[in-house]
Order: structure tokens, then sequence, then C-alpha cells
């Protein structure tokens, strides 16, 4: 029966072998492209490397619309509303 400590061994070379096979494949892919871009006289600008970022656009502020003038606090009227809004008038809270 194999124990823990002589998986974790055979564990360890794998992972080592693993490694190796990577780095052999990762210069033959760089060794290939390089002689494809030599070949059709490509520089790394054509392959898009470089492009900006999608720029995100910010949105506006949404303006208030609603002021309790006795606290000062304010509410666009969007999303839920505010407890001091609760169970009055909305329309004597519009800012005009």
């Amino acid at each position: 029966m194999t124990t823990y400590q002589e998986y974790k061994t055979k564990i360890a070379e794998l992972e080592t072998l693993a490694e190796t096979a990577r780095k052999n494949e990762l210069t033959a892919a760089k060794e290939q492209i390089a002689s494809i871009m030599r070949d059709y006289n490509l520089s790394p600008a054509d392959l898009g490397a470089g492009a900006k970022a999608k720029t995100v656009k910010t949105r506006a502020p949404v303006p208030t619309k609603y002021r309790d003038e006795a606290t000062g606090q304010t509410w666009t009227g969007r999303g839920r509303a505010p407890k001091w809004l609760e169970g009055k008038e909305k329309s004597q809270f519009l800012i005009k």
C-alpha cells in the first residue's frame, strides 16, 4: 500500500515535470510566433498590442428633487423613499 508521503513525493516530482514541460512549450510557442511575425513583417502594433482599454462612461449626477427644509435632507426621487418622507405628501417637499 502506498503511503501519504510517497504520494506527496510523486506529486512534487510531477509538478516539477509539468513546470519544465510548460517552459519548453512556451519557448517553442514564442519562437513560432516570432517566426510568423518575421515572415509576414508584422509588429506588435499590428496585432493590437498596447490597444487602449474600453473607457467607462460616468453617469451625470441626478439632480435633487425633494428637500426637507427643517433638517436640510434631500432625495432625488429615485430608489426607496427616505424615512423623513414616509407618511407625508411628497409634493410639499418638491424643490421649485
